[in-house]
């Protein structure tokens, strides 16, 4: 079956739930888990509107530097979260305003037999304005995908 079972996370509760999910059935096919976050990346480019409106590299800096923080530390807790549920997990931060491509590289690269992640479900509208990272790695991963909702 499975061996190597890769969950996206966002840290939101959705994300936290199939995170739950995943380390689950990891635990039940004895497969390994890796944890991935995918951080934005710096505006380009930061300025002051309110002040001169020029780019403030020390801003963008600052940014990039929250992001990692934020993200390291949403993958250090679910990897805990893993390991404390006995599962052997390891971590991934990347940098990436496009999660679907840090999915699917990551899952490819560290050679993930599963991709189990979250789904908001949205349908009409909602769907077509807000688009879906789910939906764009169902259509462009050739590795089996498991959507929680």
């Amino acid at each position: 079956m499975f061996k190597h079972i890769l969950v996206p996370t966002d840290g939101s509760p959705l994300s936290d739930e199939a995170l739950v999910r995943g380390i689950a059935l990891a635990r039940d096919l004895h497969a390994r888990l890796t944890i991935l976050n995918a951080t934005a990346e710096a505006p380009f480019p930061v300025t002051n509107f309110g002040e001169d409106g020029h780019y403030d590299a020390e801003k963008s800096r600052r940014f990039a530097q929250q992001a990692v923080a934020h993200g390291q530390s949403i993958v250090d807790a679910a990897v805990a979260r893993a390991r404390d549920a006995g599962v052997d997990a390891e971590p991934v931060l990347e940098t990436n305003d496009t999660p679907h491509q840090a999915i699917i590289r990551t899952a490819t690269e560290r050679a993930c037999d599963l991709i189990l992640m979250a789904s908001h479900g949205r349908r009409g509208i909602n769907a077509l304005l807000l688009g879906s990272e789910t939906n764009k790695v169902l259509a462009y991963c050739k590795i089996p995908v498991l959507i929680c909702r």
